[in-house]
């Protein structure tokens, strides 16, 4: 006999969740692609801050200068039985050019900071659809977000 599945969440209680995941995790996974089309994937820290996942990475690094390049990837929270995955627009923002707010929030989330140190960018990234599940039950009522507004 197989394992009894949790009902479903209506999607305000989803939208709750997501949330609640953005405040709290601290790494998402990153998938951006090249110019050249590869595909690239990296774990990266994040706050969420102004409606913004804000993470920071090497400027030289695949995902900044693939941000840099198309401004344009998926962000995913969580595992495969708990999915937050995002679109977003993306910018790269070089580390001395950083809004003071955002580079608080950032450094007062994980204690060390890079924004003086002209190697590092800062890529924002603005969520353009966000879908959310837990097991099949939840699929069909999975999108939270559509172009950039949320649908609950």
């Amino acid at each position: 006999m197989g394992e009894e599945k949790a009902p479903a969440r209506d999607r305000a209680v989803r939208k709750a969740d997501v949330l609640t995941r953005l405040e709290q995790d601290v790494d998402a996974w990153v998938s951006t692609a090249g110019a050249d089309g590869l595909p690239y994937l990296m774990p990266l820290s994040f706050v969420w801050f102004g409606e913004r996942l804000v993470m920071t990475t090497r400027a030289a690094n695949p995902t900044a200068r693939n941000v840099r390049a198309n401004g344009r990837a998926y962000v995913s929270l969580g595992h495969t039985r708990d999915v937050v995955l995002i679109e977003a627009e993306a910018e790269s923002v070089p580390s001395g050019e950083l809004p003071a707010a955002v580079g608080e929030a950032f450094v007062g989330k994980f204690t060390w900071d890079v924004r003086a140190d002209p190697a590092y960018a800062f890529l924002l990234f603005r969520p353009v659809s966000v879908r959310a599940w837990r097991e099949v039950n939840e699929l069909p009522e999975r999108e939270l977000m559509r172009d950039g507004v949320w649908l609950v």
